[in-house]
C-alpha cells in the first residue's frame, strides 16, 4: 500500500491534470473516479492519524481525549473532493 504522501502527490497529480481540461470526457471522468479513491485514502489515514493522537495525548495526561480536528476552508474543500 502506498504512504500516505505518495497518495496525497498522486491526488494532486490528478488534480492538476483535471484542472488542464485537455482530456477526453472518459479520461476526465476516470481520472475523477481516481481522484476520489485516493482522497478517501488519505482521509481515512488522517482519521486513524488522529485517532492515535487523541490517545497518546490521553495516556501522556490522563486527560480526556483532545479533539484535534482541523477546520478547512473552502479551497481545500473542494480539492479534497476531487
Amino acid at each position: 500500500m502506498a504512504s500516505f504522501e505518495e497518495q496525497l502527490t498522486a491526488l494532486e497529480g490528478v488534480v492538476e491534470r483535471l484542472e488542464r481540461g485537455e482530456l477526453s470526457l472518459d479520461e476526465s471522468v476516470r481520472l475523477f473516479e481516481e481522484g476520489v479513491k485516493l482522497s478517501e485514502a488519505c482521509k481515512k489515514e488522517l482519521e486513524a492519524a488522529e485517532g492515535r493522537i487523541q490517545v497518546l495525548v490521553e495516556r501522556g495526561r490522563g486527560l480526556v481525549a483532545v479533539d484535534l480536528a482541523v477546520e478547512e476552508s473552502d479551497e481545500e474543500i473542494d480539492e479534497g473532493e476531487a
